[in-house]
């Protein structure tokens, strides 16, 4: 009997994102933290314009981009045609999500506040009034909605956060290390988060057949990797720094820039530097390795 072909795997649904919610509610946190992981976020747009917008991006990047909108009453009268959109979304082999930020009206009326701002449906009432006409206009797009957060005890960082977790894959819940070698006659790289200094191992500079060579050549790696202290002083190096990026990721900060450094930038720090990305990228961590200083001398 002939086997039957397997089925090529179906291929997953384009996601949208529709964010929407309470004024003050983090709304525009929310679609920061979905631009940070990648997505491409359009903001404050009438509901009509979102198949046609994902459709102009699709057509550039691919039916794969991750697609998110921010709507809310302030599209006036073309927000109430909201749901119904969604809905024939939904029927268009798109994968829709709708994401409704909301919070209590004590938080909500402190944060306006704090910023001096009126609500944008308050009209010549207070906060308050604006506050509820918006809840009431909202209600139906709160029960539909797929995704509901209360920010009334999130900060921003932790609202992030919440969306890194919700939408993001395991790629976009890790801290991607940047390692910067450099030498300390250059000065020393004021974007870095975390440093070290390597000058405690020998110099193959002062070896006749190394010095012209450079830390990513075979022979200088191991002179430096093999020197004493060398293996020692990497394991726990990166040791040390995993409790650091795992800090780095529950506080939302996704990029972590560490420095290493010799004298010139060209021998001991650069080895060293690749050496702590391999392991790390071995650890499951996105590593980009620049070597500031190399080719300077």
């Amino acid at each position: 009997m002939t086997p039957t072909p397997a089925s090529p795997p179906e291929a997953e649904a384009p996601e949208i994102i529709i964010i929407t919610g309470i004024a003050g509610a983090g709304r525009e946190t929310a679609a920061h933290a979905l631009e940070d992981i990648g997505w491409y976020v359009v903001y404050n747009i009438a509901p009509q314009l979102i198949r046609r917008l994902y459709d102009l991006q699709a057509s550039t990047s691919g039916r794969d981009t991750r697609f998110a909108v921010v709507t809310d009453p302030r599209s006036g009268p073309f927000f109430g045609e909201l749901p119904e959109i969604i809905r024939q979304l939904k029927k268009q082999e798109l994968d829709v999500r709708l994401v409704f930020l909301d919070a209590s009206e004590d938080v909500l009326v402190r944060r306006f506040d704090s910023v001096r701002r009126p609500h944008p449906l308050q009209g010549e009432e207070g906060v308050i009034e604006g506050l509820r006409r918006e809840a009431d206009q909202l209600e139906p797009l709160r029960r539909m909605a797929d995704v509901v957060i209360d920010t009334s005890n999130l900060n921003v960082h932790q609202l992030a956060i919440r969306m890194r977790e919700t939408f993001g894959t395991n790629e976009d819940r890790t801290v991607t290390v940047n390692l910067l070698s450099f030498g300390f006659k250059y000065g020393v790289p004021i974007e870095a988060d975390q440093m070290a200094d390597v000058r405690f191992l020998p110099n193959p500079y002062w070896v006749p057949e190394l010095r012209e060579k450079r830390g990513v050549d075979k022979e200088v790696s191991d002179f430096v990797l093999n020197a004493p202290n060398a293996r020692e002083f990497v394991d726990k190096y990166v040791d040390a720094l995993l409790p650091v990026l795992r800090g780095y990721s529950e506080e939302n900060k996704q990029f972590a820039t560490v420095a290493i450094g010799c004298t010139g930038g060209k021998h001991r720090s650069v080895a060293v530097s690749e050496e702590v990305a391999a392991q790390l990228r071995r650890l499951g961590h996105s590593v980009r390795v620049r070597h500031r200083d190399l080719g300077r001398e």
